[in-house]
């Protein structure tokens, strides 16, 4: 199997290729979310042939050992809520399909939540490290102003099966494969005025049965699906996405918690069996990528990349032991 991390667009150098090779990652995704800060989000926002600007990162990537395997853009706003800039920026969404295609990056993650994640005060944890925490009862209590006016589940169906009518057959012709993230956390309501519809297995099968492809899959978020589910159900429900060959790439982290409320520890003091998940994985057919997704957040001036290390160290020994390689 393999071990796949994450490089943010604006550090996306030699030290930082170097480091993720040296701690024996495979793979990398490069994440265009920089809030415009980086000239390659710029370049694809604008909608622009883009083939020659990933064909430069993947042999930059290959250049350290390494395999550029997945670009994150978001589905932005004009699309989801479908407002003005609808047929730009879903023109723009396609031609970022055939640049990878093109350049030989096969998959591109994403998602459809224009209201972004939503947290609240972080717990403290081992070390004083800081957990990513979602009360639900805290959120009640301080919500956020909603976004107006309100979207509707109807609106918001209408607008992703309007989208994916688009953007699947284009990554099926371009040989690229749409891995998308679910909501998180995975509530399917009007959290900030704009309902969610990537929270619950319903609405993903819901969402694939709309636009059947086999280049049409999920990006595997094992901790949103624990904080949805509980980390009993949890292993069900990777043996029934992996069995419908449904997963792109996983990201393989720890929770402590549900729904209505959770923390993201550390990978090796949640309550998964992480060694029983990845072999659930294994025994219902898949062999992808398996990446740390995030880490909780160090007080200590010289942590650095310590998190990233040692959750790549956890899962990389997890692979070792459960597929033998």
């Amino acid at each position: 199997m393999y071990l796949h991390d994450v490089v943010n667009w604006t550090d996306f150098d030699d030290e930082t290729l170097s480091f993720y090779r040296a701690i024996s990652v495979d793979m990398i995704q490069l994440d265009l979310r920089t809030g415009g800060a980086s000239e390659a989000e710029r370049h694809v926002r604008a909608g622009k042939e883009s083939t020659e600007l990933f064909e430069r990162a993947r042999e930059k990537s290959e250049s350290h050992g390494l395999k550029l395997q997945t670009v994150f853009m978001p589905v932005l706003e004009g699309i989801t809520l479908a407002t003005g800039d609808r047929d730009e920026e879903l023109g723009a969404f396609l031609q970022l399909i055939e640049s990878l295609g093109k350049a030989g990056i096969p998959t591109l993650a994403w998602n459809f939540k224009p209201m972004g994640n939503f947290r609240t005060t972080s717990d403290i944890g081992r070390g004083g490290a800081v957990y990513s925490t979602f009360d639900y009862a805290e959120f009640n209590r301080n919500r956020p102003p909603p976004h107006e006016p309100p979207v509707s589940e109807t609106v918001m169906w209408d607008n992703m099966v309007s989208f994916m009518g688009a953007a699947v057959p284009a990554a099926e012709k371009a040989g690229v494969d749409l891995a998308l993230h679910p909501d998180d956390p995975p509530i399917p309501e009007p959290l900030g005025g704009v309902a969610q519809i990537c929270s619950t297995l319903e609405q993903f099968g819901r969402i694939f049965d709309a636009v059947p492809s086999d280049h049409h899959r999920m990006l595997f978020c094992q901790g949103c699906m624990t904080e949805l589910a509980g980390p009993q159900r949890v292993y069900d429900i990777i043996a029934e996405m992996a069995s419908r060959n449904k997963i792109a790439l996983v990201h393989f982290r720890n929770v402590r918690g549900q729904l209505p409320r959770f923390a993201e520890v550390f990978i090796d003091e949640g309550e998964v069996d992480m060694r029983r998940a990845m072999e659930t994985y294994r025994d219902n057919g898949y062999f992808g990528p398996f990446g740390m997704d995030h880490t909780p957040g160090f007080p200590q001036a010289r942590a650095g990349w310590a998190g990233r290390a040692f959750a790549n160290g956890y899962i990389r020994a997890t692979i070792q032991t459960v597929y033998g390689r």
